[in-house]
C-alpha cells in the first residue's frame, strides 16, 4: 500500500478502544461538541438572526477567541480543569495525509481499533478526538474523525506541504 504522508510536529495520545469503548465514545462527542460553549452559541445565534451581517469576520472571531482564553484563563486560576479520558500512550506523529498517519515509536498492533486526541497546532489550539485502525507497527488509518476537523485535518496538511515546497525551493 502506498500512501503519500507529509513530515509534520504534532503529537498524540492513545489506548486500545477495547479498553474503554464506551467512555471514548462518550469523549469523542464532547469533544466535537466543544464549539457549543455558551460564547459560541451565542454567536450561532447572533449569525442565525443575521445580527453580524455587518460586522467585519475576523475581527468578530479574534474577539471569541480573546474571549475563550479569558474563560480559559479564569479556569485556571479556579484550578477548574476539563475532565479528560486518561490514554495509555504519548507519541510523536511523524508524518501526516489525508487518511493516514504514521507514529515514530512501532508499537501498534496491526488490524486493531485505537481511540486517540492529536495536538493540532492551529488556530484556536486544541485537541481532535480520533478512532483509527492499526495498518502496521507505526501506520495508522483514521476511521472516525468529526467532519470540522477532517477538514482542519486537511487544511494543516496542505499548509505543511507548502512549507516544505518553499523550503526546497530555497535549498
Amino acid at each position: 500500500m502506498s500512501v503519500r504522508l507529509v513530515p509534520v510536529p504534532i503529537s498524540l495520545e492513545y489506548s486500545e478502544t477495547s479498553l474503554e469503548k464506551e467512555a471514548y465514545l462518550r469523549e469523542y462527542s464532547q469533544l466535537s461538541e466543544s464549539d457549543d460553549d455558551p460564547i459560541n452559541q451565542w454567536l450561532k445565534l447572533a449569525k442565525g438572526r443575521g445580527d453580524t451581517s455587518e460586522t467585519d469576520q475576523v475581527l468578530l472571531n479574534l474577539i471569541v477567541e480573546l474571549h475563550r482564553k479569558i474563560d480559559a484563563l479564569e479556569m485556571f486560576l479556579k484550578d477548574e480543569i476539563p475532565k479528560r479520558l486518561s490514554l495509555m500512550h504519548k507519541v510523536k506523529i511523524e508524518s501526516i495525509g489525508f487518511e493516514h498517519f504514521k507514529i515514530e515509536s512501532a508499537d501498534l498492533e496491526p488490524g486493531k481499533e485505537y481511540y486517540g486526541r492529536v495536538e493540532m497546532p492551529v488556530h484556536p489550539k486544541r485537541d481532535i478526538p480520533i478512532f483509527f485502525i492499526a495498518v502496521d507497527e507505526s501506520l495508522c488509518e483514521i476511521v472516525k474523525i468529526h467532519e470540522r476537523d477532517e477538514k482542519e485535518w486537511g487544511v494543516y496538511l496542505t499548509a505543511r506541504e507548502r512549507v516544505l515546497i518553499r523550503e526546497a525551493k530555497t535549498k
